[in-house]
């Protein structure tokens, strides 16, 4: 989802598919970033529930492959903004999380995560950048509000969590603000260490799922709340995912806008409804 919106929005990018770069591959990485002023590392092992039981491959990509870059970039004088999640803490809180609140991840994918942002600020002290993101939707790829209104074509109800709290955050909006950062990155304008690249607000699957309804003219009543214990999965999610903040003032970059707004432009730009 965000690779090709940040293609989309025209940025002077080299664009490396899967099948172009192997994060996992020290000697290729090196070779790709040579030449490069800014790095955004928007691949990931993203299979929640298979990292459970393949948590070794899940971290060569999410841990080892920033690790890569994050040795690359030293050895070229490259910055580096990696793309990370709200699963690296507990969701336990009540308060968005602040970026600098200690972490504890409460699942395999989480823990993988957890590794590619240590080893990004540990290598790139003065030049890396963890971006974390959460309840991402978008044209591209599948996502959460494309599914809730392909099922609204084939049934008459549906139940929806409404116990688990956070930001949904469209794609686009994440690539214009981690291009934002680039260029301050590159004018020294940002500090390196962790920004959160998430909407403003907050909501439920519930909600979402009610919006995405009232924004397409379907009837909100189809929506149903439902437990998460309604639907056991292999990864355990956090609860309370909203994330604070407060340090994209000290970038100059601005805060982006609250998700309900996120969400009707992404819907009139096109590409989620079926």
């Amino acid at each position: 989802m965000l690779g090709r919106e940040l293609v989309s929005l025209g940025a002077a990018l080299t664009a490396l598919d899967r099948s172009a770069l192997d994060i996992t591959d020290a000697p290729a990485v090196a070779d790709a970033v040579a030449g490069h002023d800014v790095v955004v590392n928007a691949a990931a092992w993203t299979d929640v529930d298979g990292a459970e039981t393949q948590e070794d491959a899940a971290t060569a990509i999410n841990g080892d492959g920033p690790a890569h870059l994050a040795a690359a970039c030293a050895q070229h004088g490259a910055a580096l903004i990696h793309v990370s999640t709200d699963y690296v803490f507990s969701g336990l809180g009540t308060e968005p999380w602040a970026e600098d609140e200690p972490t504890a991840p409460v699942n395999a994918y989480g823990r993988s995560k957890l590794a590619g942002e240590q080893a990004v600020l540990r290598r790139l002290p003065s030049h890396g950048f963890v971006v974390r993101t959460a309840w991402l939707y978008g044209e591209h790829g599948t996502n959460f509000v494309r599914t809730i209104l392909r099922l609204a074509d084939i049934r008459d109800t549906l139940d929806v969590v409404d116990d688990q709290y956070g930001q949904p955050t469209w794609a686009r909006e994440l690539a214009r603000q981690v291009l934002s950062l680039a260029d301050a990155a590159v004018s020294g304008r940002a500090p390196a260490g962790i920004y959160h690249g998430t909407a403003s607000g907050q909501t439920t699957w519930y909600g979402l799922a009610c919006a995405a309804f009232e924004e397409t003219g379907l009837d909100p009543a189809r929506v149903r709340r439902a437990g998460s214990d309604a639907f056991p999965r292999p990864a355990r999610r956090p609860a309370y995912s909203v994330l604070g903040h407060d340090r994209w003032a000290l970038s100059g970059v601005d805060v982006q806008p609250a998700w309900r707004e996120q969400l009707r432009a992404a819907l009139s730009a096109g590409g989620l409804t079926p």
